[in-house]
């Protein structure tokens, strides 16, 4: 089995606010990440299914479907199952972080991110 290294993961990231989006692509891809974006949540189902993701960051307050939804819909596809999700959002209370691992989510990341910590998350849920 090869090793999982930056270069060669893809991460669906899903965020509406376009600047911080952009920001968060500036790291990652910085890092050598792989980045597919959606922003808002029935985008992220779609781009789900169609494409194949190690791992995806995901807003929980997004337009269309929030990102709660949008994990609840993605865990149902097979192939989806076992692909970490990461909840990143600008909420730190406890009942959003209850209501994020009740719909699927591995972890739970804070806005402003520390992309050190980050990296080392997903490359733990990775594995």
């Amino acid at each position: 089995m090869s090793e999982k290294t930056p270069a060669n993961l893809t991460i669906l990231l899903v965020e509406d606010d376009e600047d911080t989006r952009y920001l968060m692509r500036l790291e990652l891809e910085r890092r050598g990440y792989r980045l597919i974006e959606a922003e808002d949540g029935e985008k992220a189902v779609v781009l789900a299914q169609q494409e194949h993701f190690d791992i995806i960051l995901m807003d929980i307050s997004l337009p269309r479907m929030d990102g709660l939804e949008a994990t609840k819909q993605i865990r149902n596809h097979d192939r989806m199952h076992a692909v970490p999700v990461i909840a990143v959002t600008a909420h730190q209370e406890s009942d959003f972080r209850e209501g994020a691992k009740a719909s699927g989510f591995d972890a739970y990341v804070t806005k402003p991110i520390d992309f050190d910590w980050l990296s080392e998350l997903m490359v733990g849920l990775i594995g």
